[in-house]
């Protein structure tokens, strides 16, 4: 089954948590864990990674907490799938031209090439601006204003 990991999926949690504050808002890891059902022990390692990855900001101390480094509409899907999973491959076929036995006269290859570019542009194009917005439409239950007051 082809899925991002749990870690990945909790990582856009925390980006679209910050995005739905004003810019420059920082949010503690703790608000942000219990508005986004997210375990406590995989909350730093996610935070460690979003900050290396420098897609938040951290700050120690009192009055600390996340925040984003970039505004939402420069920060999308891809980054974090990347960030969390590396590059997307479908097929390992996909590696090298010279991996396939079956080298130009595979039929299979050429699908997966598309499908996957399909997949990284959508992922490529949908920024957190996008999700913010979608997410006010739709009154959806993933945000931090609706689950924390």
């Amino acid at each position: 089954m082809l899925k991002i990991n749990r870690q990945t999926d909790y990582a856009v949690r925390v980006i679209l948590a910050l995005a739905q504050e004003p810019i420059g808002t920082r949010l503690s890891t703790k608000k942000i864990g219990k508005a986004m059902l997210i375990p406590k022990n995989l909350l730093p390692r996610i935070v460690a990674k979003l900050a290396q990855t420098e897609i938040i900001t951290t700050f120690a101390g009192r009055g600390g907490g996340l925040q984003l480094a970039r505004i939402p509409e420069k920060i999308t899907l891809h980054d974090i799938v990347q960030a969390f999973e590396g590059p997307l491959l479908l097929s390992e076929c996909m590696l090298d031209e010279d991996y396939c036995p079956f080298e130009d006269n595979c039929a299979v290859r050429g699908r997966w090439v598309r499908l996957q570019n399909v997949i990284l542009e959508e992922l490529a194009s949908t920024t957190f601006s996008d999700l913010v917005k979608e997410a006010n439409t739709k009154k959806s239950p993933i945000s931090i204003n609706t689950l924390i007051s």
